[in-house]
């Protein structure tokens, strides 16, 4: 059997127009994913909040104890039975970054929590309150320690975010699905696609390396 790759090279158009709505997607999911996963990683650093803390902690149970193709459907398929009908590409980010700000959550709280707890009481000694001191001394010393595993993050959303193709989201897998469907060129579209996602992660990484580099080189990632 020989490879024909002319139905690639004829859809390479509508690829990258599903590239790009799978960049925007994952964009807009790690945006969701980083706001959540503050809010929550948060909520889970004080036991003594029982009911924040159990909140939070539920939330992070259920989402990371289901598969994400179950949450994307209970939001595309499930709420419509209540009278909730929301557009594919909005259930798509909900559900991604739903689920992304569960894993950074912890994130969030393993950062927070790495950070020396003296940081806390010396901005307390000088007249701060909890949350002040939180915001202005703790939380940028924390985020500089979150990116590179937020990078890890966003890597894995850009791949996860095949399975919102299932939505009839246009990305790059949807795109391809509809190449094959009139192609009958599996193999050849699908190893399209898989270099489309290796770039793009590969780029990705670069980026996240390179930002990582610079802040160890002024001494600000240990």
């Amino acid at each position: 059997m020989e490879l024909d790759f002319s139905p690639v090279w004829a859809g390479w158009p509508d690829l990258l127009r599903g590239a790009l709505v799978t960049v925007e997607i994952t964009a807009a999911s790690l945006a969701l994913g980083c706001v959540m996963g503050l809010l929550i990683g948060i909520g889970r650093l004080n036991p003594k909040r029982r009911l924040v803390y159990g909140l939070c902690t539920a939330y992070v149970a259920a989402i990371r104890g289901t598969p994400l193709l179950v949450q994307l459907f209970i939001l595309f398929f499930g709420l419509p039975q209540f009278g909730l009908l929301l557009p594919a590409f909005l259930c798509g980010v909900i559900g991604l970054g739903l689920y992304s700000g569960a894993y950074v959550s912890e994130v969030v709280r393993g950062a927070i929590q790495s950070i020396d707890r003296g940081q806390m009481e010396a901005a307390r000694s000088i007249g701060m309150s909890p949350g002040m001191a939180m915001r202005s001394v703790v939380l940028p010393q924390a985020v500089v320690r979150m990116i590179p595993p937020l990078g890890n993050e966003f890597i894995a959303l850009i791949k996860n975010s095949a399975l919102v193709s299932l939505l009839t989201i246009h990305d790059v897998m949807h795109e391809g699905q509809k190449i094959i469907s009139v192609s009958y060129r599996s193999l050849e579209v699908y190893l399209a696609i898989a270099v489309i996602y290796f770039i793009l992660t590969g780029a990705t990484t670069l980026v996240l390396r390179h930002i990582e580099l610079r802040l160890r080189a002024g001494g600000m990632v240990q």
